[in-house]
C-alpha cells in the first residue's frame, strides 16, 4: 500500500513534524519517505508491508 498523505508545502515545522509522527504511528514493516523541493517538504509517503507466513503442518 503507498498512498501519499498530503501536500505539506507552506506548512509550519510543528505541522510536520507532526505528520511524519502520523505516518509512523502503529507502521510495523515498510518505510516512510519524505520529499523535499527547494528545501520544503511536500510529501509524506507511507508503505506498509504485510507479511505472510506460511503454517507449518506438523505430523500427527
Amino acid at each position: 500500500m503507498s498512498a501519499p498523505i498530503r501536500s505539506l508545502e507552506g506548512h509550519d515545522e510543528a505541522t510536520i513534524l507532526r505528520e511524519i509522527r502520523a505516518a509512523l504511528h502503529g507502521l510495523r514493516f515498510g518505510s516512510v519517505e519524505i520529499t523535499v523541493h527547494n528545501g520544503q517538504v511536500v510529501q509524506i509517503e507511507r508503505k506498509e508491508k504485510f507479511r505472510l507466513q506460511a503454517q507449518s503442518q506438523k505430523a500427527s
